[in-house]
């Protein structure tokens, strides 16, 4: 990957830095921050910088976190503007000690980025609020264009992998609510390889996302954020991503973005789903 530079990096960079605005391409050391920030995406993580949840393959901090900033969504829709961007997509730390989950400030934000920057397409990656429905309303109601939420691995590692409080069937609920909404919401949720999974359990994977109705599908390579964290059981080679890519295909989805360095927010999934609304938008005026 080359370095970070150019005029519209360093331009977003500045921004972040001066807003103090958290994003995870900085927190979880994404390596592709130079063709996003550089190509007018970024991904920014609200409710501050530490999770309530422990996944063993996240390198952002856990503990007790903060009270939430109630200026924080007007002040993320006033960088974003600044910013100029086509495409955000707004995550966020577990809140599980929020008795919403802090759906009601996902929702905040949304509204003002829309107001704010009616153009800039927005995507939130969501945590599973629990599976609480009325939580998943408050956000989807907001209407973002494209909602996200990972089940990051295979059914069978899920207790592994992830926080005992994210369970595999839970986020496919959510994602299959999500979907069902009178919103018209697209979908979207992402994959890790590399962690002990096989190839069964990744194809059972993807029709199990179909059957939910994921619209976007997004496999990468786990990399070990520290010694602390999940070892890698094996390197997938580009070759076994390509197959994985027309497998994952043949299910239907409208779009898989599959490669080593493919994260859940990754530049050329949003650029298809950019394109994908502008054509439904052309579509609609004619």
């Amino acid at each position: 990957m080359r370095l970070p530079h150019g005029e519209g990096y360093e331009r977003v960079k500045a921004i972040v830095k001066r807003t103090k605005l958290a994003t995870v391409c900085e927190e979880a050391r994404c390596p592709n921050i130079a063709e996003c920030w550089g190509g007018g995406t970024a991904t920014v993580m609200l409710m501050g910088e530490v999770c309530t949840r422990a996944c063993r393959f996240c390198h952002v901090k856990v503990g007790a976190p903060p009270p939430l900033d109630p200026m924080e969504p007007i002040h993320l829709a006033q960088a974003v503007k600044e910013m100029d961007l086509e495409y955000i997509v707004v995550t966020s730390v577990n809140r599980d000690d929020r008795p919403d989950g802090g759906a009601s400030h996902f929702a905040s934000a949304i509204r003002e980025l829309r107001r704010e920057s009616p153009r800039t397409i927005v995507e939130v990656l969501i945590p599973d609020f629990k599976g609480v429905e009325k939580d998943l309303t408050t956000v989807a109601e907001a209407k973002p264009h494209v909602v996200a939420h990972n089940v990051e691995t295979v059914e069978r590692l899920t207790p592994t992998v992830r926080d005992r409080r994210a369970k595999y069937h839970q986020s496919l609920r959510v994602l299959e609510y999500l979907k069902n909404r009178p919103e018209g919401l697209y979908t979207k949720t992402s994959v890790m390889v590399g962690l002990g999974e096989t190839d069964a359990e990744l194809e059972q994977t993807f029709k199990d996302l179909r059957d939910v109705g994921v619209d976007v599908l997004t496999l990468g390579q786990y990399l070990q954020p520290s010694q602390y964290h999940l070892r890698v059981e094996r390197f997938v080679t580009p070759a076994q991503f390509e197959a994985y890519k027309k497998l994952a295909e043949s299910y239907g989805f409208l779009y898989v973005a599959s490669g080593p360095l493919v994260r859940s927010s990754y530049r050329a999934a949003e650029f298809f789903m950019k394109g994908l609304m502008e054509r439904e938008r052309l579509e609609r005026l004619g």
